[in-house]
């Protein structure tokens, strides 16, 4: 019988299934895995099922063993010792080499000799000539890889304005797009500033309740629309997405607050209209209306 684990490792906090032939590993424990990049320092997020010693397990990565004191005391000394090194050796090679690049983090494999320079660049930059100063230096396997400003916040920064962790950092695989259209359904206020994340991009967390507010929004009439309700025709001013309320201004000007359920028909829906997009740096169409 083997086992699949969640383990989490790399600096990008990278989390995929492992396999192992033993089931002695509990949540947090640090264990050495087999990836696609090479031999790596993990930790275990959670254990997901077992499955038969013939059963197929293409795509998934291996556990090789939890991590004994000696491993461990390598990863301390990779981290706190070779890594700063390495970092800044290169910061000085971009110097040398007037490279418009922005060396965001350095990742030192745990099991082989191979290392991974993480970088901000607004295009393409020729890095032969580091990566030849690099590997000469260090006489390993150098990897460039160029990131944006979405994983430099998972790679660098630490805690949002609620006072957590980071969503990329702590539990998100992937980064999702995010619009200023969801910040609009959940009429958060669209300053910038109170919206954005430590990347400056909009928050992770306004995709998790978005599909939720979608629905209860198709259920409401527009602003601008005509309904009939018990007390007369009137004009839809504002709504209530959560509460399922509608705020109707009748014939007469007074204002009516009720239920989207006690409305008896809608007479005529507003015609709608294309409003400007966003100073904001969505990662993709706004898609205000």
């Amino acid at each position: 019988m083997r086992h699949i684990f969640t383990i989490r490792y790399g600096v990008l906090k990278n989390t995929s299934d492992f396999y192992a032939p033993f089931n002695s590993l509990k949540k947090g424990d640090p264990v050495i895995i087999r990836s696609n990049r090479g031999v790596e320092f993990g930790d275990v997020v959670t254990k997901v099922k077992e499955i038969a010693d013939n059963d197929p397990v293409e795509g998934l990565g291996e556990i090789l063993r939890k991590a004994t004191p000696d491993d461990k005391e390598k990863q301390r000394r990779i981290q706190d010792e070779l890594i700063p090194v390495e970092f800044k050796f290169c910061q000085k090679k971009i110097r040398e080499h007037n490279l418009l690049m922005k060396l965001a983090s350095v990742e030192h494999l745990f099991g082989t000799k191979k290392i991974i320079f993480y970088y901000l660049a607004n295009g393409r930059v020729d890095f032969r000539e580091l990566v030849k100063d690099l590997a000469k230096e260090y006489q390993a396997r150098i990897e460039m890889k160029q990131i944006g400003v979405r994983d430099e916040a998972r790679l660098l920064a630490d805690y949002e304005h609620c006072g957590r962790e980071l969503c990329c950092r702590s539990f998100l695989k992937n980064l999702e797009p995010v619009t200023m259209k969801m910040a609009k359904n959940q009429k958060a206020t669209l300053d910038p500033s109170k919206i954005s994340g430590r990347c400056g991009r909009l928050m992770c967390c306004l995709r998790y309740e978005d599909r939720v507010y979608e629905e209860l929004k198709h259920n409401l009439p527009r602003k601008g629309s005509i309904v009939k309700t018990a007390k007369g025709l009137g004009e839809v001013v504002n709504y209530d997405v959560l509460q399922q309320q509608v705020l109707i201004e009748l014939e007469n000007g007074s204002k009516l607050n009720m239920s989207v359920h006690d409305i008896i028909d809608r007479v005529r829906e507003p015609v709608r209209q294309k409003e400007p997009a966003c100073d904001h740096p969505c990662e993709k169409d706004c898609g205000l209306e």
